[in-house]
């Protein structure tokens, strides 16, 4: 199949000038605004002279000079003794205040007792694993030493056979296994049990 070619070899015709021209439509004088413009104006005139002619200027009031006023020796006062005043006997008596907290909470005093840590009677250890084979004990010891922590396996004879399990410990606080344990679940070692150490 022969290609096409798709250039224009020379200028394209000229097409023919269009000598229509369009034409602006003129707009006429807006006669609808012109009317809301004279009518505001007219309103505004019309307020400015009834608040001119509604409300007189108040007449000024004659200017006086004032007078001169001679002082005047004041005259001591006769002081009349003070008389008391004596309570009614038909008043009630006071009314005792029902709520009494604001003297209690003033004068209370507050013990706070501190919960004193107890000392476990026996060491905690750590289990990371029980395993019939040995190749598999080790197998999890080498994983724990890589971590830098060392553990050992215990030999136990349990109902369903001999358990090879492999344990850290012991540790003289909880709290010091439990780190231990958040260091190998970050190594993606787990589940790890922390009990007390049995002898």
């Amino acid at each position: 199949m022969a290609t096409k070619d798709y250039v224009k070899r020379g200028r394209a015709p000229k097409k023919p000038a269009n000598n229509r021209r369009k034409t602006t439509a003129t707009r006429s004088f807006p006669i609808k605004w012109a009317v809301i413009a004279v009518l505001l104006v007219g309103a505004l005139g019309y307020g400015l002279y009834f608040l001119a002619t509604s409300d007189p200027a108040p007449a000024q009031a004659p200017i006086t000079k004032p007078k001169t006023v001679k002082p005047q020796v004041a005259k001591p006062a006769v002081v009349a003794p003070k008389q008391t005043i004596k309570p009614k006997a038909d008043l009630p008596p006071k009314p005792e205040e029902k709520w009494r907290y604001i003297e209690e909470l003033e004068n209370k005093e507050v013990k706070v007792e501190s919960k004193k840590e107890q000392k476990p009677t026996r060491p905690y250890l750590m289990q990371c694993g029980a395993y019939r084979s040995l190749e598999q004990a080790e197998e999890r010891k080498a994983m724990i030493a890589f971590q830098g922590l060392t553990s050992q396996i215990k030999v136990a004879q349990g109902e369903k056979g001999k358990w090879h399990r492999v344990i850290l410990g012991p540790y003289p606080q909880k709290r010091k296994a439990e780190s231990d344990r958040n260091q190998l679940r970050r190594g993606g070692i787990e589940p790890c049990a922390i009990w007390y150490w049995e002898w």
